[in-house]
């Protein structure tokens, strides 16, 4: 069901991927940027939209799709691939295992889900992973603390995004009597609280017209 917050945070999740495809084109540069956490969002994507071929929703709904998909293997395409991009990627920097994300989450969706198929779990799995996907952008943020305003600004909307869809959620529950997505809810909320240490800095900089830094 599509409300003005859902809308809000889709046009805010598909602005933070332009800003970053702006950010890597026009500065022919993915320092600042983590390859681990663009192929995450790779991985939620392709587990999330299996059905697009199958299962036609709407126009809209397919566009965002094919857009998340085709923008997030083009970040990743440029980062390992493009004899100028790929120089300025913090190869040293972006170490974040991320088996550790990954495991715990199919764990979880075969543990955890609302229907034991294989595009149920996956799509569960999806929803967990999306939780965490993040951890390596932040930690490649703390530990380079050089952050330039088009990297920040990615996370920020990024992660508004997420803030903007619990109000959604909140919105369909007091209007939708049996709208009840436990699972979703919890992990958003758990996607959101990751990034309350980086809003509290990203704003405190924006408010002193200081250069946005994480302390290590």
């Amino acid at each position: 069901m599509m409300n003005i917050f859902r809308l809000a945070g889709d046009m805010t999740h598909l602005l933070s991927i332009l800003v970053l495809l702006l950010k890597i084109n026009a500065t022919r540069s993915c320092r600042g940027v983590s390859l681990k956490t663009q192929e995450l969002y790779a991985l939620v994507f392709v587990c999330r939209y299996l059905d697009l071929f199958t299962n036609f929703i709407s126009m809209y709904n397919t566009i965002m799709k094919i857009i998340f998909l085709a923008s997030t293997f083009t970040i990743i395409y440029w980062m390992r691939f493009h004899k100028v991009i790929r120089v300025t990627y913090d190869r040293e920097q972006d170490t974040f295992r991320y088996q550790f994300l990954v495991l715990p989450c199919l764990v979880l969706a075969l543990l955890l889900n609302s229907e034991f198929t294989v595009m149920e779990v996956l799509w569960t799995f999806s929803i967990y992973l999306e939780a965490v996907a993040i951890l390596p952008q932040l930690v490649l943020l703390q530990r380079t603390n050089n952050i330039d305003n088009l990297t920040g600004n990615y996370v920020f909307l990024l992660g508004s995004y997420r803030a903007l869809y619990i109000l959604n959620w909140i919105y369909r529950f007091l209007t939708e009597p049996n709208y009840r997505q436990y699972l979703v809810w919890i992990s958003g909320i758990v996607q959101t609280i990751i990034y309350i240490d980086f809003f509290y800095y990203y704003i405190k900089s924006w408010k002193n017209n200081e250069k946005l830094s994480l302390p290590a």
